[in-house]
């Protein structure tokens, strides 16, 4: 059992909130099970949860032996609830068993999909998180190679053929940005750090200037900023809330004199800032499957 717990409160609430145990069962990696059901327990942000991925659950006896352990969770009159993409009937049944709450997140639209396309689904295990796309997921672990080498403005090699060129200050959250782009999207990502130096002329840094096309920049708040560097180097002028002011402020001028689209990272989770990034750059497909 992987055990993520991740209890969640507000304010005074905290000190009465009951936790309640979640379940994200697959019979894969249990990826789509945690992202579909952390999505919809996001809704409820003032209720603590106890999270629990099993992966793997493929067969009878494993289904059983786990329902045993979600029986156990009961307590307090709140029942577990368990969230599954588990694909074989005999499985989902043996589940359905547990003193839970049931959120089968693949059943009823298989069935619906079933019926649309007039043929059974196949229950194939790991067919989503599988390299069956060999085209896919080599495009991914290409751009992983890729955003590794031109990280922090590391490498200028093939800056031609990124899809986009992150840039901003350091700290405001271009690297996992980068990670997430190609991780998720085989999107080829390098990121360049806006220093001092790069602000002595109106000029784009030298570096990335032919690609101004490509850049897309990162912003935040000065205080936050500050902050985050302080973890990094305390006490430091680098993190001193005069340097991340003057910094952002210059930043925010350069993107706007050359017309480069940028958002404020402060209050963005990564997945949101890809997702602005993608729409902006119009990377909504992966970039094997583009035309253009």
């Amino acid at each position: 059992m992987i055990d993520t717990s991740v209890p969640v409160s507000t304010g005074a609430a905290a000190a009465t909130t009951l936790t309640r145990a979640v379940y994200f069962v697959s019979d894969s990696t249990g990826i789509t099970a945690e992202t579909l059901g952390n999505a919809l327990l996001a809704n409820f942000p003032t209720i603590g949860f106890q999270r629990h991925t099993i992966p793997f659950v493929d067969t009878v006896e494993g289904a059983r032996a786990l329902v045993a352990d979600i029986d156990r969770a009961a307590h307090d009159g709140l029942s577990p609830i368990v969230f599954t993409t588990v694909k074989a009937a005999a499985v989902r049944a043996e589940l359905a068993k547990a003193r839970a709450v049931p959120i089968d997140l693949l059943g009823g639209h298989l069935v619906e999909l079933e019926s649309a396309l007039r043929t059974t689904a196949s229950e194939q295990l790991g067919q989503y998180h599988g390299v069956g796309d060999l085209q896919s997921y080599f495009a991914r672990m290409r751009a992983i190679e890729y955003a590794i080498e031109h990280d922090d403005g590391q490498s200028d090699r093939a800056l031609d053929i990124a899809d986009v060129v992150i840039i901003a200050p350091s700290r405001c959250g271009k690297t996992p940005t980068t990670m997430y782009l190609a991780l998720q999207y085989g999107v080829l990502v390098a990121n360049y750090p806006l220093t001092d130096d790069d602000f002595g002329s109106d000029s784009l840094p030298r570096r990335i200037a032919p690609h101004a096309g490509r850049c897309f920049g990162l912003t935040t708040n000065p205080l936050r900023l500050s902050q985050v560097r302080h973890e990094r180097r305390p006490n430091s002028r680098y993190a001193s809330l005069a340097q991340c002011t003057a910094e952002l402020r210059r930043a925010e001028q350069l993107y706007q004199r050359h017309r480069i689209p940028y958002l404020n990272s402060a209050t963005k989770s990564v997945e949101e800032m890809s997702a602005v990034i993608l729409q902006s750059m119009k990377l909504r497909e992966r970039p094997h499957e583009r035309t253009t």
